[in-house]
């Protein structure tokens, strides 16, 4: 049984749809990413899968008792606020000394429990915020735009992490990412939004189709192109799924 199946989903905002006819499941194990530009539905898409929103039409089906880790984009930190690394893993409830040593340490960061939270670099509070996530021994890791400001060195460690971490937990790994260089490598799958699936499978044979092209341009170097289209292509390839839905495109709210 999937962790995650959606079947046929439509999200609204207001009168506007941000996703729509969309279906997919997520397995244990697997690391899926989604991509996009930006306006596509990604964070929308990501939230409503973890029951954070709700749909206007289809279903989504969860795992009874489902833990999901989430790291978030960023956090924002009140620069005067005092608070530790450790008294931040304790909130909202208190999981003891062990358990933040256990889980800064499977990410790399053992050495900043007494440091203040207000005085980590960008790469070292997303190190906290993925520890926080793995506290309660997560099923599904969420990660959106999780490596967001840092640079390409960081990032790559960071994805190589997520890697190491989905080895040991077992768990999956559901993520929005926009940095298609790095993210390709640690993905076993690859889902191209633009308010519908347009399409979909490995890292391979997904950036081999003309869907992809249209979205990202051959000569980006990663960098997503803002191209919206008005069509989907049909692909012969049947690992990678192109939608031609046809449908006007509504989904042009931000994400």
């Amino acid at each position: 049984m999937p962790l995650i199946d959606a079947q046929d989903i439509e999200i609204s905002h207001g009168a506007t749809r941000a996703v729509f006819g969309v279906s997919l499941s997520i397995e244990a194990g697997e690391i899926v990413t989604i991509v996009g530009p930006n306006g596509s539905g990604k964070s929308t898409l990501l939230r409503a899968l973890i029951g954070a929103i709700p749909v206007s039409k289809g279903a989504i089906k969860r795992a009874p008792n489902l833990r999901v880790g989430y790291v978030p984009q960023k956090l924002h930190v009140d620069p005067t606020l005092p608070m530790t690394v450790r008294r931040f893993l304790n909130l909202p409830r208190r999981v003891g000394g062990q358990a933040v040593r256990s889980a800064l340490a499977r990410t790399g960061v053992q050495d900043l429990e007494k440091r203040q939270i207000s005085k980590l670099s960008g790469g070292q509070l997303q190190r906290v915020l993925l520890a926080r996530a793995i506290l309660n021994d997560p099923q599904v890791l969420v990660l959106d735009e999780a490596t967001q400001g840092l640079d390409q060195p960081g990032s790559a460690d960071f994805y190589h992490l997520i890697e190491a971490l989905r080895d040991e937990i077992g768990c999956a790994v559901l993520m929005v990412s926009h940095e298609l260089h790095v993210v390709m490598s640690a993905t076993d799958r690859v889902i191209c939004l633009n308010g519908h699936i347009c399409c979909e499978g490995t890292p391979a044979v997904v950036t081999a189709t003309e869907a992809y092209r249209e979205l990202f341009g051959t000569g980006t170097g990663g960098a997503l192109a803002l191209y919206r289209h008005d069509h989907d292509h049909a692909h012969s390839d049947g690992e990678a799924c192109a939608h031609d839905h046809n449908h006007p495109h509504e989904h042009e709210a931000a994400e």
